[in-house]
């Protein structure tokens, strides 16, 4: 509702002008600039607001690694049609993208590249993916997890899902300083890579790593990505299986790691996409994993692709993560 002004309010606003004329006066072209150090110092924390800063490597574990075996140190880097390609893993790490400031959401995505538990592809799945999220407002923590190996650890089945907890409960202790909102770290996993994003999904409740500071091992969303989700004999072929759990593994072994055996009402909102001409990793395993989120009423979303096969490398690149944009940014997890 308008009212008219009394003469004490016209009276107040010609004070505010004048006050405001003789601050502006004040302020006039012809003053002094600041010296050129101070120019070039408000210039550089402006660029530097504007950039990504450098990604950086840390080691995942301070002290020893829980569930290993002392040995040399065997991990190899290779490139396959020019893809960084990384086996042998047994000093896990992570590699730290972070946005520019300017740019932020608060948001963490923690990536596990594929490579069906023998290695990581860690140029297309890794370093490629990271770029991309930290483009649109979100820190990327590349993990590089250990193979699992009767060589270089007790129990191998649990040694990638050690190194996934780990890898949040790093992101959620470091949150303050890196910039993240301690409630906006999800995961983002391809292919065994989707599998083991998809175990930390599903098996925060307990935890496999020492966790004095009882850190949340919740992911707080899930994307998963052409990913391999169940261990059972009609969805894993024996040999894929027997990588992670052994050449005789009980059916209480298969079904613990049959993620889709492990939803409940408390895992976290999930994206997944899948081709449905996936020759490596039948679209059954989305499928499944669909139907359980359904199932419990876990916000889920899914997009399958006629074509695209595994690695979607019959598609363009923008043609999968345009949908995983879309719904980062609806979720107030990314920029556009």
């Amino acid at each position: 509702m308008c009212r008219n002004l009394s003469f004490k309010g016209f009276v107040a606003i010609l004070l505010l002008i004048q006050t405001a004329s003789t601050t502006y006066g004040q302020q006039s072209p012809s003053a002094e600039p600041p010296p050129l150090s101070v120019q070039m110092a408000r210039f550089e924390a402006s660029l530097q607001d504007s950039m990504p800063p450098a990604p950086k490597s840390i080691p995942l574990y301070d002290g020893a690694i829980p569930n290993s075996i002392p040995g040399p140190d065997q991990e190899k880097t290779s490139e396959v049609f020019g893809n960084i390609q990384i086996s042998n893993v047994s000093r896990p790490s992570v590699t730290v993208y972070l946005p520019p400031k300017k740019k932020a959401t608060g948001a963490a995505i923690l990536v596990f590249p594929g490579g069906a538990y023998m290695g990581l592809t860690w140029g297309f799945e890794g370093t490629a993916t990271a770029q991309f999220l930290v483009s649109h407002g979100i820190a990327a923590i590349v993990v590089k997890y250990r193979m699992p190996n009767d060589a270089t650890m007790p129990n191998k089945s649990i040694g990638p899902l050690q190194d996934a907890q780990q890898a949040i409960r790093l992101v959620r202790q470091h949150a303050a300083e890196w910039g993240i909102d301690p409630t906006k770290v999800g995961v983002m996993g391809f292919s065994a890579g989707g599998h083991l994003a998809s175990t930390l999904g599903t098996h925060f409740a307990k935890s496999f790593i020492s966790n004095d500071d009882h850190v949340n091992l919740r992911p707080d969303f899930m994307a998963l990505v052409y990913p391999a989700v169940s261990m059972k004999p009609n969805m894993m072929p024996a040999d894929f299986r027997e990588i992670l759990l052994g050449k005789s593994p009980s059916s209480e072994l298969v079904n613990e790691f049959s993620n889709e055996e492990q939803v409940t009402d408390q895992t976290p909102p999930t994206l997944i996409l899948h081709a449905s001409n996936d020759i490596i990793v039948d679209v059954n395993h989305s499928l499944v994993f669909y139907e359980a989120l359904h199932r419990h009423q876990v916000p889920a979303e899914m997009v399958l692709f006629a074509k695209g096969n595994h690695g979607f490398l019959e598609i363009p690149r923008d043609e999968w993560q345009q949908p995983l944009l879309c719904w980062l940014v609806k979720n107030g997890w990314g920029a556009l």
